[in-house]
């Protein structure tokens, strides 16, 4: 938006724009309108620049101590996707509170919404008390996009969460690379980005446990079919891969060697990164997490029932070296046109395929298994705060 003028002048002002943001969306119910958002900032491991060329030196506090303005410019860019991130899935998923299968259900994604406001809120405070005018544009347009108007950075959060199936396997897997994000901004050279991170991942395990438990409850239950869950995992799966960036980056090794964004496994990675890779690193990674997930999935499955598994990193991919080339799901092969316009078919969900599954939804009452013993996530929600300095 060039030229776009800011109408904030004070964090105070932003939080008014957030709560019109809430209402305008609707997602504003009595839980959302009662909890009180708030900046939180967690312990760091060293107050020292752990990788890239300033390795050894003191952590940045402030704007000032950052050597170079192309630096804060990145620094600030990363800052934004992230925030954007969290508001879209806020708006994706804002039509699911009213027919949730349970009302433990219905509490849980209240509190996975109200901690995704509360992690755009966090990096809207680091913009706007950080950033200087520039940050208060940003964090005014984060509040200015709509998911629903396809206006937020990264596709993925423009494509609409609008059934549970969708939601459970959106919160285990497209919040797993949340979680990577977070994890690599942790190890930040700017410190109150890093301080930042070690109250949101506390948060973000709740959102993949509540993903991961679903999927777990709707295997169990064995009344969508697995080819179907299969095709879901297929598309949550293959956009988490994107999510990481594209291959051969230069922006991923300009953050490594200035110290603002390292790899997911940092510290306890010894060996010399491969600049050159960075992005697709840290994508095995991901791949392997998410395999020994759906391995356990697989326990559960009725006798007889096909195995699920993590789709080939190859397959539809719009982001990097396969980007647009046409591989099977399942093995990674390489496709013609006319083999793989099928093979989405019969590996992505259709249209047919999303009306069979709201069928089951709404016709079958055990379509999901029973959440057992389980606290109230709402009663739950602040405990990873008690120990918070609030500033």
């Amino acid at each position: 938006m060039p030229g776009k003028v800011a109408k904030i002048g004070t964090f105070s002002d932003w939080e008014g724009m957030f709560n019109d943001w809430r209402k305008d969306i609707g997602v504003n119910t009595a839980d959302i309108e009662a909890f009180h958002f708030d900046t939180l900032y967690g312990a760091i491991d060293t107050e020292e620049i752990e990788f890239g060329s300033y390795k050894g030196r003191r952590k940045w506090e402030n704007l000032r101590q950052i050597p170079t303005q192309q630096m804060r410019d990145a620094l600030m860019n990363m800052i934004v996707y992230q925030g954007d991130t969290e508001f879209a899935s806020v708006e994706q998923q804002r039509n699911l509170l009213e027919n949730a299968p349970t009302d433990w259900d219905r509490r849980a994604i209240t509190r996975v919404m109200i901690e995704e406001m509360r992690h755009g809120w966090q990096m809207c405070a680091l913009l706007v008390d950080h950033f200087g005018y520039s940050g208060k544009v940003e964090a005014q347009k984060m509040l200015e996009r709509r998911a629903f108007e396809n206006k937020r950075l990264l596709g993925a959060f423009n494509v609409d969460v609008d059934n549970w199936m969708d939601f459970f396997t959106y919160t285990d897997f497209v919040d797993r690379d949340g979680k990577f994000q977070l994890q690599m901004l942790k190890y930040s050279a700017f410190a109150p980005l890093g301080r930042s991170m070690s109250y949101m991942l506390r948060e973000e395990a709740f959102h993949m446990g509540t993903g991961n438990d679903g999927l777990r409850r709707i295997v169990e239950a064995g009344v969508i079919p697995g080819w179907l869950i299969q095709k879901y995992l297929n598309k949550w799966i293959s956009s988490s891969y994107d999510l990481f960036g594209t291959d051969h980056s230069s922006s991923a090794h300009w953050a490594y060697v200035w110290g603002v964004k390292g790899r997911y496994d940092e510290p306890k990675n010894e060996q010399a990164p491969d600049l050159d890779d960075l992005n697709d690193y840290n994508r095995n990674l991901y791949r392997d997490e998410v395999s020994g997930l759906i391995e356990r999935f697989n326990i559960a499955l009725k006798p007889g029932q096909p195995k699920l598994y993590a789709p080939h990193i190859k397959f539809n991919r719009e982001i990097g070296r396969w980007a647009g080339q046409k591989y099977h799901a399942q093995t990674g092969e390489p496709l013609d046109d006319r083999a793989y316009e099928e093979h989405l078919k019969e590996y992505m969900p259709s249209a047919e395929d999303k009306k069979l599954l709201l069928e089951i939804i709404g016709t079958e009452k055990k379509w999901i298994a029973e959440k057992a013993g389980a606290r109230d996530p709402l009663a739950s929600i602040g405990e990873v705060r008690k120990s918070a300095i609030n500033l």
